[in-house]
């Protein structure tokens, strides 16, 4: 099989499936920056450079005679950027080439407050969570959840642009420069726990899982430092997960759940670009070969 991955050539998860692969399948890892299309009486067509080529002047990939993509990166982009991104990718899989995630669950997916709704569609518990337009309203949503919330970017993932805030004066100011920026307020309530989540990695039907414990910094991320440890995922995590991952259509996904005090379990958020790497490690598990198998049986 020839498979397209949409990432960098240097990315470890790049090299981790070309490794997986051997000679059963050739991995041609190109870049959404590069995706172009041509659209005429005879057709349409969309292509790419290979990312990071040498010959990327010369080379070019036709994407749809690809047997299967698999997206391992939302780069951000301009709002421009991102639909033309997003309808390529819709127009290869109408075309009968499998696209994994499929484009509406990229879509859903990095949208955090289209996640949350999705989830709560399905029965899921979350926490409160409050998205507003305007200062006023965000100080509104600052009292109303009991003044100690979490401010989190709409897009964007891996810990990064999340704030805490537990200060009147300090929530204030940051509204209202959220505010001038245009950026939606994405204002959740503080969920007390104890310095650690759960990522349950879906695979199709296949749920592995690991937590992550930070008691440095109240953000779980590896990316920021976190340790790991395997979990046994049991009966009603498997079903939450495989719920959570339907929400949002995501064959394959990253489901994370944030263990309270109060005894319950609150879905954060979900990944369809999910990382396997600290997960494979503590798990001794090769993820590539199964997002492989993944890709193989379409």
């Amino acid at each position: 099989m020839k498979l397209a991955i949409l990432g960098s050539t240097e990315s470890w998860y790049v090299q981790d499936l070309r490794r997986a692969a051997g000679a059963r399948h050739a991995i041609v890892p190109v870049t959404f920056r590069d995706v172009s299309a041509w659209i005429g009486s005879g057709g349409a067509r969309i292509w790419s450079r290979p990312a990071k080529s040498a010959a990327a002047e010369r080379l070019s990939i036709d994407l749809g005679v690809c047997d299967a993509i698999l997206v391992r990166t939302m780069p951000l982009g301009s709002l421009e950027q991102v639909v033309f991104r997003m309808d390529a990718l819709a127009r290869l899989e109408a075309a009968g080439i499998p696209v994994m995630n499929p484009p509406k669950a990229l879509e859903t997916a990095v949208d955090k407050y289209l996640t949350l709704d999705r989830l709560v569609a399905a029965g899921l518990r979350v926490p409160r969570t409050i998205v507003c337009q305007t200062a006023d309203e965000a100080m509104n949503a600052f009292e109303q959840l009991g003044g100690r919330v979490v401010v989190k970017p709409l897009f964007g993932g891996e810990g990064r642009g999340i704030t805490r805030l537990d200060d009147r004066e300090i929530a204030f100011r940051a509204f209202h420069m959220l505010e001038h920026l245009g950026a939606i307020l994405y204002i959740q309530e503080w969920i007390e726990h104890e310095g650690c989540d759960l990522r349950l990695f879906v695979i199709r039907d296949e749920v592995l899982g690991m937590r992550r414990i930070n008691l440095n910094d109240w953000r779980t991320n590896v990316s920021r430092g976190a340790r790991t440890e395997p979990i046994d995922v049991t009966p009603d995590l498997e079903t939450l997960a495989l719920q959570a991952a339907a929400a949002v259509g995501a064959p394959l996904a990253g489901v994370d759940l944030l263990p309270g005090r109060d005894g319950q379990g609150y879905l954060l958020e979900v990944n369809a670009v999910p990382g396997w790497r600290a997960l494979a490690r503590i798990l001794h598990v090769d993820i590539a070969r199964k997002v492989l198998e993944l890709l193989e049986s379409g």
